[in-house]
């Protein structure tokens, strides 16, 4: 997908090269619009193919402007259109193929119009259980033990949620700090609590019989989980006396 710059190799930084960015300096480009990314989670997309970074010589991955605004669209893809990760893949080759492809869409309209709706609903991401432990980088055991504690939970055909990547990279980063799995029952049983207060909510647009209600409850379900999130960490902030810069 992307072009090895010819005659630079092994010969320092060529001016091709000047422009690519570390992953974690793609990492605080991404973080103002998806405050949940994490460094696990884009391995987790260059593994799955949606990105191909470069690589020096001893390894490191170096990614181009291009491949951040790739990143961009998948994440964007993710959080407003609910499609598994190949489809997105698929997408987006697609367009840069030049092929006219559109994408349904359950996403608000900026006129506040709803979209209609698809005959069948929405298609989370999931990813098997291989396939979360190399990209949280953890082994079956700490995995189970996440498990034991519900911080984790597998889907009922043994798959689990992408987003299982996301908490996985948390529970590794706050264990640096001595926080361990354990200390981290009370974050789930607020976050339970903090669920069953939006499914309130939203229950009944769920229920309901037209099709671009349920959609809608689908969107109503997560612009409250963003709000929820928010004041959440608000509240932890305040708690501290911290202040983000």
């Amino acid at each position: 997908m992307l072009q090895t710059p010819s005659g630079g190799a092994g010969h320092g930084t060529t001016a091709a090269d000047s422009g690519l960015m570390s992953i974690g300096t793609v990492l605080h480009a991404l973080r103002d619009e998806f405050p949940d990314i994490t460094i696990s989670k884009i391995r987790f997309l260059e593994s799955e193919g949606l990105v191909e970074p470069r690589r020096t010589p001893a390894g490191y991955r170096k990614f181009s402007a291009g491949d951040v605004e790739r990143l961009g669209q998948v994440l964007r893809i993710q959080r407003d259109h609910y499609l598994p990760l190949k489809a997105i893949r698929e997408h987006l080759d697609a367009v840069e193929r030049g092929e006219a492809v559109r994408l349904p869409s359950l996403a608000r309209q900026r006129d506040g119009e709803l979209p209609e709706a698809p005959d069948e609903g929405p298609t989370a991401a999931r990813i098997g259980r291989d396939e979360l432990l190399a990209a949280a980088g953890i082994d079956g055991g700490d995995l189970e033990e996440w498990e034991s504690y519900g911080l984790i939970a597998p889907l009922p055909d043994g798959a689990y949620d992408a987003e299982a990547v996301t908490v996985a990279a948390l529970v590794t980063e706050l264990g640096r700090f001595g926080i361990e799995p354990r200390h981290l029952r009370v974050m789930k049983a607020a976050a339970d609590r903090e669920a069953g207060l939006v499914e309130q909510v939203v229950a009944p647009l769920r229920r309901h019989r037209n099709p671009q209600t349920r959609a809608h409850a689908e969107e109503r379900a997560n612009e409250l989980a963003g709000l929820t999130v928010r004041l959440h960490a608000a509240l932890v902030r305040t708690a501290l006396g911290v202040r983000l810069p």
